[in-house]
């Protein structure tokens, strides 16, 4: 707590802040996402709603495919004293899916894909059929785009309430991203020139009580006051993730997708249902196994060539192992810079399907084909050895990096060859 705003550290600072929007707006409403700073922000307004016996409101937008221990934090924080009432919308909104070229998007909540929601549809949830007329126009009017019904919702927050004014609380920090920070260190329109406010419309402003925190002054008020938390941190950082590298928003964005393969290692049965969730029928069959390195032991579509299902196994391995499917593309890549530099055969050139073991006798070109490159893929041959390769010091070293992220998830003692056991044993030692 050593920074200081205005002769005040941080934590003081956003007391009297949060102390002022109680005494300016009869309405408020705190916008919460399971977060840590969201979940610091609501606890410190709760302590001073208590003091001035004031109430608010709490928005969540439920994206579906987060972690357990977050759906549970985002109970517990509906549950505290001074919150009046809760709107937990489960809308079937869009979100970018950055790990797919087959499917760019996927649906929250997609009633058609109920049997693979990777929760259960929480008991105080706001569905469509729960939208009122004017709340259901401005869900349409977002056009499937969650962050555009996050802006209007205070404009039916405000009318519902029949006042003049409301106020947002969100919890966002300036030091997080330069996004942030521009948000709030160039909102145009300010309430009463206070720094920490944006107007957004007529009687609608966001604010911003934790923005000049930093991420060890987040855990600090949280130790200071005992607060609650997403446990979903702790195991991150068991975990070895960096405190400022630690996230939980949907796991399909671009840069969420780098921490994707935390799911299997902090919550194994929740990443199964993720990977179910988007992407292809039947994934979760597919990879629905006790091991990262385990055998797939799958059968391609009919509907599939060859290389398009290799494309398919590999985008699937990104979903939840994108150093796996990095290790898998680069060993692809040597196979077929080997064979155009000997034989001057392109991708192009390269056969569907695996010609007879005598054709591919008389013809090595032959031998280099997609099927054969799936079902290495297929049986997780980690060093290609069906396609006659070894383990070379690049592929230990992308080993080596999988077994300190997943452990015993990656299931290497499988492994029957020498050459892993000798490096288990290696790493034992």
């Amino acid at each position: 707590m050593g920074k200081v705003y205005l002769e005040k550290n941080v934590l003081e600072a956003a007391k009297d802040r949060l102390s002022y929007i109680f005494d300016q707006f009869e309405y408020v409403y705190f916008s919460v996402s399971g977060g840590k700073d969201s979940g610091v922000m609501v606890q410190l307004a709760n302590m001073i709603a208590e003091e001035k016996g004031k109430h608010f409101d709490l928005f969540t937008l439920d994206i579906e495919a987060h972690y357990d221990a977050t759906a549970q934090f985002i109970t517990e924080m509906e549950q505290l004293s001074q919150v009046r009432d809760v709107y937990h919308f489960c809308l079937p909104f869009y979100e970018d899916n950055n790990t797919s070229i087959l499917q760019t998007q996927w649906l929250m909540w997609d009633e058609d894909a109920s049997d693979k929601w990777v929760r259960e549809m929480p008991a105080n949830a706001i569905t469509l059929d729960d939208l009122d007329e004017s709340l259901y126009h401005y869900f349409e009017q977002a056009n499937g785009n969650p962050d555009k019904f996050m802006k209007l919702f205070p404009k039916w927050y405000k009318e519902s309430k029949g006042t003049d004014k409301v106020a947002c609380g969100v919890g966002i920090r300036a030091d997080e991203s330069f996004n942030r920070f521009r948000a709030i260190a160039f909102g145009k329109a300010l309430y009463e020139d206070k720094k920490y406010t944006t107007k957004l419309s007529e009687g609608v402003y966001n604010f911003y009580p934790v923005y000049d925190f930093s991420v060890e002054d987040i855990w600090g008020v949280t130790a200071l006051y005992n607060f609650q938390m997403n446990h979903i941190y702790e195991l991150m950082w068991k975990n070895g993730v960096a405190l400022k590298d630690q996230r939980i928003c949907q796991p399909y964005g671009f840069q969420q997708r780098q921490g994707l393969d935390q799911f299997a290692a902090l919550e194994p049965e929740t990443w199964r249902k993720v990977v179910n969730r988007v992407s292809g029928a039947n994934l979760g069959n597919i990879y629905a196994k006790t091991s990262l390195l385990g055998h797939n032991g799958t059968e391609k579509p009919e509907n599939m060539s060859w290389q398009e299902y290799t494309v398919f196994l590999l985008e699937s391995l990104g979903q939840y192992a994108p150093l796996l499917r990095d290790h898998y593309y680069r060993k692809i890549k040597i196979l077929m810079t080997y064979y155009e530099k000997k034989f001057q055969m392109r991708l192009e050139d390269m056969p569907d399907q695996a010609p007879s073991k005598k054709e591919q006798d008389e013809d090595e070109r032959k031998w280099h084909n997609w099927q054969g490159v799936g079902k290495a893929i297929e049986k997780n041959d980690f060093a290609f050895t069906t396609r006659d390769y070894g383990l070379t010091k690049k592929d230990e070293e992308e080993l080596y990096e999988l077994h300190r992220r997943f452990g015993k998830v990656l299931g290497l003692n499988e492994k029957r060859q020498k050459a892993y056991k000798n490096l288990v044993e290696k790493w034992e030692e």
